[in-house]
């Protein structure tokens, strides 16, 4: 009979395993033996008091390859009282949302000791990386067996572990059936229909839950700007100039959304209990380092690093390596408006067919170095932003964030606003716009999903034929599926996600009033963004931990910060229009003084759509 993630029982001997905990190969016999039991102890001893196991026995070692890799589960009442460490926020039968307490745990709804599902599976794998992330040293002075790998009294010890090279890995187990049920309902059928946002976040939790719930909540709000958009294109397409209502429109559009979005992402967080759940205590970054000194706040051992010397290290170093990045983005620019003029000269003196595709190569050829400097930069942003030392990933994010926002939108845009404002050249505009958009959708969709499906499937095939070629006794079925997702890439968070969003909100709301089929083809974009996206969280890379959010985060502020800058970019582009300056023939102060009052009278409306949603 066939072992499966689901099949099997919670007994200590053969429990249900939710994560798998990989070793470095050479790791000595006295730290495994340490670690198991760090892991199996009792809390009171200073234990996780988890279940823990080899993924093969001695038999099995001998029969298959030998590999360095762990089962960790927990019992029921393991994950219920982690549950009310955490703080978890669940629903009370009278409709409320309350922590959750093991104490009056019949009070809330669809709790029964029989009842394995009032914890979700993505919650309780959430639980077990807690329990292993706050088993700390105790009187160990070292790891035993690595008297070079330092402890003291209150290190976390997977974080010194994962930093000593002794443990390679720790990922949740993905649930086979559960995930088989996900997909019938989310991605396998094409139907135009929404997303069980419910059952991704019972499944991968909060975070990854909102980043598609945005996403299909942004698809939507895209569709009256496709509508529109689309006979606006047929009627008035060799007319480049005729563009103020579609201007119009987008000021309204690019401004009320955000605003909705807030008020959806609070009912559904309300409902998950993220929006009311405590903030845990933010623990320092695995990489963190410095010289080991006592926090005045938790009293704990720690490294300490200066903050002066972190500031040194932004403003002497990072901040102008971004600045000369900011630069050669804009020589690039230059270059390829070289290679337009070059173009169009060309088609001016010849005026065929060829010459006429050929004035379209340019802005190709710009796309692609635009999404290769895009990557290149990431990584170097990645680079400074570790090298900088900040104490919580919270703050690591947040800089990182800054950096590759900052040169994005420069790198992206810089050339759409320079021939709104510079050249003044509608038609370039409305080319250079479609060719960008349409190159990055394509660009992102082989890279982010199909590139990547290909290689797991080849891979996964590879491991089918040497599990098969195995001359074992044994149902390799669990060692099969470990195996393969150890290999799979891991995920990296949703910050890729919401990044082609953001800059897909830019091209968007920023100059689609001069191409305006520019939110359909986000549309047909998303669609498909969708699918892919889906696609990669089940089958492509490793599960990723759940982690509660209630809300998302930074990004919220970022497209706002795009909105308030598409505001600003409409009214110019409206009060630059023939037919707004043909109301003005004699004034062009009065027009300038006319779409400043507009913009002044827009940006509060900001203000106006909050106040309104909180009521």
């Amino acid at each position: 009979m066939k072992v499966t993630l689901s099949a099997l029982d919670t007994c200590e001997s053969s429990f249900t395993p939710l994560v798998v905990l990989e070793l470095a190969q050479d790791v000595k016999e006295e730290t495994k033996e340490w670690l198991k039991n760090r892991i199996i102890s009792k809390k009171e001893d200073g234990g996780a008091q988890l279940l823990f196991r080899p993924l093969l026995n001695k038999y099995e070692k001998e029969t298959l390859e030998n590999q360095n890799l762990y089962l960790v589960g927990a019992s029921k009442i393991t994950l219920l009282l982690g549950a009310e460490a955490m703080g978890l926020v669940k629903e009370c039968n009278d409709n409320t949302m309350r922590a959750f307490t093991y104490g009056t745990r019949y009070n809330f709804k669809d709790f029964d000791d029989d009842n394995d599902d009032f914890l979700t599976m993505a919650e309780c794998q959430f639980i077990i990386k807690h329990e292993l992330e706050n088993l700390r040293a105790r009187d160990e002075k070292m790891i035993p067996g690595y008297p070079q790998a330092k402890l003291y009294p209150g290190k976390s010890l997977l974080r010194r572990l994962l930093t000593s090279g002794l443990v390679i890995q720790v990922f949740p187990l993905h649930d086979n059936e559960a995930l088989k049920k996900l997909e019938d309902t989310w991605y396998t059928r094409f139907a135009l229909k929404c997303q069980p946002i419910d059952h991704i976040r019972g499944y991968f939790g909060e975070t990854i839950a909102l980043y598609f719930g945005f996403l299909e909540y942004f698809t939507v709000a895209l569709i009256p700007m496709a509508v529109i958009g689309l006979p606006y294109y047929l009627f008035v397409w060799e007319d480049y100039d005729k563009y103020v209502i579609f201007a119009s429109f987008n000021l309204i559009w690019s401004t009320v959304i955000l605003e909705v979005w807030k008020r959806g992402c609070a009912n559904m967080t309300y409902r998950w209990g993220t929006l009311v759940m405590k903030r845990q205590f933010e623990e320092p970054r695995p990489g963190f380092h410095g010289v080991l000194g006592i926090n005045p706040v938790t009293g704990r051992k720690e490294p300490l690093y200066p903050s002066y010397k972190r500031q040194l290290r932004i403003y002497l170093v990072s901040l102008p390596f971004v600045c000369l990045c900011l630069y050669f983005s804009l020589y690039v620019m230059m270059i390829y408006f070289d290679m337009e003029a070059w173009a169009l000269s060309l088609h001016d003196n010849s005026g065929s067919e060829w010459t006429s595709v050929l004035l379209y190569v340019p802005s190709v050829i710009y796309a692609v170095v635009i999404e290769i400097m895009n990557r290149l930069y990431r990584y170097a942003a990645e680079f400074l932003t570790s090298w900088e030392n900040h104490r919580l990933e919270s703050a690591y994010q947040n800089h990182l964030i800054l950096k590759v926002l900052v040169f994005n939108f420069l790198n992206c845009f810089a050339s759409l606003f320079y021939i709104a404002f510079v050249l003044r050249d509608m038609k370039l505009l409305r080319q250079s716009l479609a060719t960008l958009l349409i190159t990055s959708q394509i660009l992102n969709q082989i890279m982010e999903s199909l590139l990547p499906y290909w290689l797991q499937r080849k891979h996964h095939v590879q491991v089918k034929r040497k599990v098969q070629a195995l001359k074992a006794d044994i149902d390799a079925t669990l060692y099969e599926q470990v195996v393969l997702e150890k290999e799979m890439g891991t995920y990296l968070g949703t910050f890729d996600d919401y990044l082609e969003l953001f800059l897909q909100f830019g091209y968007v709301s920023l100059f689609s009033c001069v191409y305006p089929l520019a939110a359909a083809f986000a549309v047909l974009n998303n669609f498909t963004e969708v699918n892919s996206d889906a696609l990669k969280m089940c089958r492509v890379l490793k599960r990723p931990f759940s982690e509660p959010s209630a809300n998302i985060g930074v990004w919220q502020l970022a497209f706002e910060t795009m909105s308030v800058i598409s505001v600003v970019t409409n009214c110019a582009l409206i009060g630059m229009s023939p037919q707004v300056n043909a109301l003005f023939p004699e004034s062009k102060l009065d027009l300038v003084l006319i779409v400043v009052a507009v913009e002044v009278m827009t940006l509060p409306v900001h203000c106006w759509v909050e106040n309104f949603r909180m009521k």
